[in-house]
């Protein structure tokens, strides 16, 4: 698969025409003959780019006192608690902030909150914050995120991840794009059989599709 992979990235990046922003790379896969109303057999995973995301990724975090000083020194982006129940009560409010971030922190104490007040808006997104325990060092949780795609299905055949930016190359992008297929195949009970289709595009390019090989 690694020559279709690097192959069908190629051709997305030439198809997709000059923007004045740099654009994702993204994956979208279309699997077959699996289950999703068990919840054993949806893909959640975590994948650690090997040659980066290419951006930095916008964190927030849910946190007030010492813990938000110590957020916003290692440049997280803090929100105060006390707003929980304001953004929850507005929905374009809440889906506004979920479009901002990448992923978002919380203090354990803040995490009921947030389950009643935004979970509706962050859980389909994969985006329920982490929890924080209060010895914890937010900067390294961070840190850890820095380099990680989120590859979720819930229970939809079709889905979606980011596997860096244009302006990596075709050499890094390839890199990250193998790693995410072989972890996400390696969920699949039959592996790349039960990937019914296998699409590359820029954030607002075109579609290319890739050949599938078993």
């Amino acid at each position: 698969m690694e020559k279709n992979i690097r192959k069908a990235i190629e051709q997305a990046l030439e198809e997709a025409p000059a923007r004045k922003f740099v654009e994702s790379v993204e994956f979208a896969f279309t699997i077959r003959d699996v289950d999703l109303k068990n919840p054993s057999n949806r893909i959640q995973e975590e994948i650690r780019l090997p040659a980066g995301r290419g951006r930095e990724p916008s964190i927030a975090m849910f946190a007030d006192g010492e813990m938000a000083a110590k957020a916003k020194d290692a440049g997280i982006v803090v929100i105060d608690p006390s707003q929980i129940e304001e953004l929850g009560g507005t929905r374009q409010k809440a889906r506004k902030l979920a479009r901002k971030h990448d992923f978002f922190l919380a203090e354990i104490p803040h995490m009921g909150p947030i389950g009643r007040f935004l979970g509706v808006v962050l859980g389909p997104r994969g985006k329920m914050p982490r929890p924080v325990p209060p010895v914890a060092d937010p900067a390294a949780i961070a840190a850890g995120l820095k380099n990680v795609a989120i590859v979720r299905s819930r229970d939809k055949i079709t889905f979606h991840t980011v596997v860096g930016t244009r302006d990596q190359g075709i050499d890094a992008l390839t890199e990250n794009g193998i790693e995410v297929w072989k972890r996400v195949t390696s969920k699949l009970e039959r592996g790349n059989g039960n990937i019914r289709s296998f699409y590359v595009k820029t954030s607002m390019g075109p579609s290319v599709k890739a050949e599938v090989t078993l």
